[in-house]
């Protein structure tokens, strides 16, 4: 369990450390959607994390911003927070605020799977989405 919380923490530090605890928990939400649907992204925190391509921090262990990701302690408060959003959502006791979200992506970028009709939450600079096929 512990090995998950610290995996889920660095990806949520990794990912949404700019956009607070409210960013951190929305992509811990769409990590723990797509932990539970199982299929293609795995059927745990670690293989939902670790998927290929899925979570930029986990695919080159030598870019900059992985590397400060797997330094952090919790001495550093956003890694804090991480840990802390991490641990509830391991636990089941983090809401919802995604609305089912299995997919997300930043306001600056367009992929093409982004459809409007999907989306069912922006949080932060991050639009999230459910039912993407």
């Amino acid at each position: 369990m512990e090995r998950q919380k610290e995996i889920l923490a660095r990806t949520l530090y990794g990912e949404a450390r700019g956009e607070g605890p409210e960013g951190m928990q929305a992509v811990a939400n769409v990590i723990v959607n797509r932990a539970r649907l199982g299929g293609w992204w795995g059927d745990s925190i670690e293989t939902v994390c670790k998927k290929r391509f899925q979570f930029s921090l986990w695919n080159d262990l030598s870019d900059p911003n992985t590397v400060k990701t797997l330094q952090a302690t919790p001495a550093d408060p956003a890694y804090a927070q991480a840990l802390d959003i991490a641990g509830r959502a391991i636990d089941g006791t983090l809401p919802d605020i995604t609305g089912g979200a299995t997919h997300y992506h930043a306001d600056w970028v367009n992929p093409e799977w982004a459809n409007p009709q999907y989306m069912t939450a922006q949080i932060g600079r991050h639009s999230f989405y459910e039912g993407i096929a």
